[in-house]
């Protein structure tokens, strides 16, 4: 791989069919990535799908429901049927309607739904991807982690602890996966107006923009950039590591 951008490189974002997701696919398309989207909302994804070819970008989309290990298994199947990979973004995940209870509340069976979408769902979608990076000796995986897990936010128990074994299961990635030369890297996320956070109070948004050095609330476009670097080979020497995007809420 000998190009800085990600011209013709195949990347597959999941959750793309709105919100952080759509915004990561469109700015990559931006930059000629060949695209393979996936997601659970099915009209969605074939909305954004369309739209984005509308634009001229070589796009591909697939139903994948990353609760099921069998629907991701299948997924992966057909998604290597088109051929390798350069890139993998793993930012599907349920953040929505997941807070408002203290860790003495919170309901066992959505604790295990968050962990089986939120942290096995990446690490299945990695482990079936690494087939089509390492045979090129080339692989990007960005994980989608939270500025939450870095500073503890409460009343939203088991969307921090997954996002914070997202973190901790990212390096373990990075150090198993690079002697196929496969780089994986955390992005860290600040409170992002998009669709899946649409049911937190406007209060909240307040109180993450007053704590900012960047006084103003976070969009979804925020983060292309950072994820766009990440996927390219101005990266290559980078894994492992945890990028908070986040205005300056939190300093790493």
């Amino acid at each position: 791989m000998s190009s800085h951008g990600l011209a013709d490189k195949r990347i597959l974002i999941t959750g793309a069919a709105r919100g952080l997701g759509r915004s990561i696919a469109d700015a990559a398309a931006a930059q000629g990535a060949r695209l393979v989207l996936s997601d659970i909302r099915e009209e969605e994804l074939a909305a954004t799908a369309d739209c984005l070819r509308q634009k001229g970008a070589s796009v591909e989309s697939l139903v994948i429901d990353q609760a099921s290990p069998l629907s991701i298994e299948s997924g992966m199947s057909q998604i290597a049927e088109g051929g390798g990979l350069d890139g993998l973004v793993n930012n599907a995940a349920l953040a929505t309607n997941v807070g408002g209870k203290s860790m003495m509340e919170y309901d066992i069976d959505l604790w295990d739904r968050v962990m089986a979408i939120n942290v096995r769902g990446p690490w299945l979608m990695t482990r079936a991807a690494v087939p089509l990076m390492a045979g090129a000796n080339y692989g990007k995986v960005v994980n989608v982690a939270s500025d939450t897990a870095l500073w503890g936010a409460p009343q939203l128990m088991a969307y921090v602890a997954s996002k914070g074994a997202v973190i901790s299961m990212s390096r373990a990635m990075a150090r198993e996966l690079g002697e196929h030369n496969i780089c994986v890297n955390v992005i860290a996320p600040g409170l992002t107006h998009c669709e899946a956070t649409e049911y937190v109070p406007e209060t909240r948004y307040a109180h993450y923009a007053d704590g900012r050095a960047l006084k103003r609330e976070q969009q979804p476009q925020d983060i292309d950039g950072t994820v766009l670097y990440l996927l390219s080979d101005w990266s290559n020497f980078v894994s492992g590591q945890v990028i908070p995007i986040n205005g300056g809420f939190v300093f790493n």
